[in-house]
Parts: C-alpha cells; structure tokens; sequence
C-alpha cells in the first residue's frame, strides 16, 4: 500500500466509529441491551365535565404553540435515573419554546384532571423508573382538558440507554400534541475545534442534539470537514485532508470499512447523499473551476452533471430525489441554482443583495437554507424553492452551514465570532433557530465547533 493510500482510520478508530455511530446494535430485545416498547392498557378515567357540553380543544398547531406554549406537567420519574429521565424530558420540550413546562406530582392513578386545570396545564405526563443494569420505564400522557390518556408506554433497555429512553418519550409527547414527529432521538455530526485560531485541530465528532454524549472520533491528524449521514444507511460521508490529498471518505458504520468516495483527478468536496441513500453529489476540481459529480456507491461509477466552467459546489438534493440546488459563480458571484438531478436546465433563485452559498434542501421540501455575505457580514436564512419569500433568520460576522432536524422545524448551524490580534476572541459554536427566527439558542459542546449535520430520525 503507498503511504498516499494510507486510510483515514486506524483500525481502532474504525472500530470506534462502527460503535458511537451506529445505532442498531441497540435497537434490538432488551435482552441484547436493546431497547423494547411495549404499549400500557389505557386506565380508566372519567372525563370532567365540560362548560356547555362541550370538549376541550382537540389540536395544537405549532403556529399556535409558538404563540401560546402548551403547558404540561412534567413530574419526577422516581430517585436517581428517574429524576435525569425527567430532566431530560423536560429539557427536550423546553428548547423548543412549544411547551410550558410545568414541575408537580401527576401520580401513579387517574390524575386529578380538575386539580391540574387549575394550575393552568393543558397535558400531564405521569411516569415511573426502576432497574439499573435494566431499566423499565413507563409513562402516560394525558390529555387535561378531555380528561383522557393519549399514550401509554413502557420502555425496557440496559441502564446505559436511560438518556435515548428520555428522548423517545419526549418525541412521542411532541408528535401527540403538535401532530408531527419529534427530533429529540437524533445526533448531530460536527467538527470538533481546539487550539488557536490559525492553527486549529479539526477532529471527527458526533453528539445527541441536545449537546450530551459528544464523542471524539479521529485523531485530530488531518484536518476534516463537512461530514454527513446517509439518511437511510450506516453511513457518513465527509471531507478530509488525510496524506495532504483534500477529498472525499465514505465510512461503512455497520462493517467498519472506509474508502475514498470516487477517483478525481482533483481535490473532491461538499458531500451530501441522495434522499435514496444509494448516492452521492459532490464537486471536484477540474482546472479553476469544479463541477458537480454524482457518485453510485453500489457500482463506484461516477457522472459529471455541471460543465460550466464555473465554480460549481455545494449541491443537495431535494427531498424526493428529482431535483438539486447548488452554489455557482457562473453568472459572476456566488448565486443559488437549482437543476435537474440529472444535470441540465439550471435556472437561478437568488436574487437579494450579495453572495449565497451553502444552501440545504429542507426534508419537508418546502425550503431552501442558504448563507448570505453582504457588507462583510453572514445571514441566515431560507427560501422557497422558487427563489420566493426570502427571509433572514439570524446575522453575524460568521453563521454558514445550515442543517436541517428531521422534520424540517428547526435549522442548526455554525456561529463564528472576530478574533483580534493572534485569534484572541475567536469563538466558533453550534446554534439551532426555528425556520420562522423564533428560539434562537446555541447548542453546548466541549469544545468549539463547526460544520453540524443532523442524523435522520433515530440515526
């Protein structure tokens, strides 16, 4: 093997990855220290009575969440894992700004309904936790205003799956009340940072997207960027500079294997899978300019699908595979595009003040998020498809890389402050924003932090 073959991971940092990221070796019986669901009979309750004969409100929608967030009682799932079960619950709803958390004693019977109006709640949850090297846990969601439960779940997994078992709780609550799925069970892939700003160590990592269990996964060695999760396999891809030759990996989460992703000629970049799982869309450098290629991990065959001339990077898909957005100078700055997955008929979407880049297909389809340089400054934010209803969501001297949840509400993304003399006051850090600006907060990590990628549901 040539030293300029040499993989990106040791065996050892392979096996790492195959464990850390992979998540279905624990999604088996709870015999394997998987984890097991099994639904709760409903308890008998007796509905209060309603002013005028009528029920309680049957839906909330987000838009009426955002306004008027719903307020749940949240008790403590018994001492010690119980309570971090709680809190984690609770921290789960809370960052959304959808819910009013509210801390009481729901019990283990029929909940007092008149009781719990009173304190203003809208929905309970009572629970309990008991094991350790096997825990069992069980909750009830109940409905305040109809007086009636609405799920009912028990939960057994190995004690040290207790935080995932909080985040699945927490998403079947927020697809109860709001009507779609959660995001709470999902990890986000970033770039870990440390040392001074013009010399920074760069390392692989992931983390629960609430910030917990973050995981350094390679050396810090080469400098690395821009990972993703195939939305459908053990898989991510991301860009490295392994053996000072810039270009794409793919790593095999289940078998543990990795390979360079196509053979270019050039320096490969800007991987992003295709919503199949079986491709990849990157650009490679071809002369002064690059274009886009889409790579079949089954068969290694490559297609170029832009021959500009032109800088042409970034693409992603959109959700149902037809289409891709992608960054170009073709026209003479950086501008948003969008063309057939096939390549051709590329047609511009952005027309605002100053240079776009970096967009992402939102997983609803509706959106596009972008990056925005004008006046020296980063924007934030998203459009239609159609280049219409542009809005900027956040601004800063840095905010680049948008990533989209799951279900398409909330956007992460990297925040970069000024440095002075030497990099002092250089701070790069992980936020996350409601596609409408709303609950801007930024997402606790180690380290500093770049480039995040949200996994797919349960990924």
């Amino acid at each position: 093997m040539r030293s300029d073959d040499l993989p990106f991971f040791s065996d050892d940092q392979a096996q790492g990855l195959r464990n850390l990221l992979s998540r279905r070796h624990i999604l088996g019986g709870a015999a394997a220290g998987g984890l097991l669901a099994t639904p709760l009979m409903a308890r008998a309750q007796t509905a209060p009575a309603q002013q005028g004969g009528q029920q309680g409100e049957a839906e909330i929608t987000v838009d009426q969440a955002r306004t008027a967030p719903i307020p749940i009682v949240i008790p403590n799932f018994g001492a010690g894992i119980g309570g971090q079960i709680s809190g984690v619950i609770s921290a789960d709803l809370d960052s959304t700004g959808l819910f009013k958390v509210i801390s009481g004693d729901v019990g283990q019977g029929t909940p007092d309904f008149a009781g719990l109006k009173a304190q203003g709640a809208r929905a309970a949850v009572s629970g309990s936790a008991n094991g350790s090297g096997s825990v069992r846990v069980e909750m009830r969601l109940w409905d305040v205003l109809n007086g009636q439960q609405l799920q009912g779940t028990a939960y057994t997994a190995s004690g040290a799956n207790w935080r995932r078992i909080a985040h699945i709780i927490a998403d079947v609550i927020y697809e109860r009340m709001l009507g779609e799925k959660g995001y709470f069970d999902t990890r986000i892939a970033y770039i870990a940072r440390t040392g001074p700003r013009h010399r920074q160590t760069t390392r692989l990592a992931v983390m629960d997207q609430d910030g917990a269990n973050e995981r350094m996964l390679s050396s810090g060695q080469w400098l690395t960027l821009t990972p993703r999760f195939n939305p459908v396999r053990d898989q991510i891809a991301f860009m490295s500079y392994a053996n000072d030759r810039p270009r794409v990996y793919l790593f095999d989460l289940g078998s543990g294997s990795q390979r360079l992703l196509g053979e270019f000629a050039g320096i490969s970049f800007a991987p992003r899978f295709s919503p199949s799982g079986g491709q990849v869309v990157l650009s490679a450098t071809r002369g002064g300019g690059s274009d886009i290629f889409v790579v079949d991990l089954g068969s290694g065959s490559k297609r170029q699908i832009t021959n500009s001339g032109a800088i042409d990077t970034s693409p992603s898909y959109s959700p149902d595979g037809s289409q891709i957005v992608f960054n170009s100078d073709r026209g003479g700055s950086p501008q948003l595009y969008i063309m057939s997955a096939s390549g051709g008929g590329a047609r511009r979407i952005s027309y605002g003040n100053g240079q776009y880049g970096s967009p992402v297909w939102s997983p609803r389809g509706d959106l596009i998020a972008f990056t925005r340089i004008a006046g020296g400054r980063f924007s934030l934010g998203v459009m239609a498809p159609d280049g219409t209803g542009e809005r900027i969501l956040t601004e800063g001297f840095t905010v680049e890389s948008p990533t989209f949840c799951p279900n398409g509400r909330v956007i992460a993304f990297c925040r970069q402050s000024a440095s002075g003399a030497g990099g002092a006051g250089f701070a790069s850090g992980i936020g996350m924003i409601d596609i409408t600006g709303f609950n801007e907060r930024p997402i606790h990590t180690g380290t500093g932090a770049s480039d995040p990628a949200w996994s797919p549901l349960n990924g």
